[in-house]
């Protein structure tokens, strides 16, 4: 067995980790949802201030996974986290523990930088990704719901005039 190599992620990665998007939006029937490009990615997590970090994980040299995330803050805690936005293993190298190993890095990197906890979001029809998380101890948190408002409804809400 060839030994399981975590590094961050780097520029030159890009084409890469947009085809590991777009085969994570295929697995879960969701492909249509992905309107990202290369060139997104490249310039919002690669640019002066980059929105979002990628840990990449390899076999052999070989791609094999990836973890996508950025930084978050409680109030409530008053300490800061990690939300994990994507996590993908290549279909060849699952059984192997490689997005187990992804995520308790970026666990570790969040708490030695003062982080306290890791937040994710799961498809509500992946049910095996639903019991990978509870393996880890990962639950769903029973007092909160996702929100959310994107594309034109986006636009018109923060483009509306604000009352007096």
């Amino acid at each position: 067995m060839s030994v399981i190599v975590l590094r961050p992620g780097r520029i030159d990665d890009i084409e890469t980790i947009h085809a590991a998007l777009l085969r994570l939006g295929t697995h879960i029937g969701a492909h249509q949802e992905i309107t990202s490009t290369p060139d997104d990615l490249r310039r919002y997590g690669f640019g002066e201030k980059p929105a979002f970090s990628t840990l990449i994980a390899e076999v052999g040299g070989e791609f094999a996974g990836l973890c996508l995330h950025f930084p978050i803050f409680s109030t409530w805690m008053g300490r800061p986290g990690v939300y994990v936005q994507d996590l993908y293993v290549e279909n060849r190298f699952r059984g192997r523990r490689i997005g187990e190993k992804l995520l308790r890095r970026v666990a570790r990197e969040c708490r030695a930088a003062g982080g306290v906890y890791l937040r994710l979001s799961v498809d509500t029809d992946n049910e095996t990704a639903k019991a990978f998380y509870e393996r880890l101890g990962i639950g769903w948190s029973s007092y909160e719901q996702v929100q959310k408002i994107v594309g034109e409804a986006f636009f018109a809400f923060a483009d509306a005039p604000e009352e007096e």
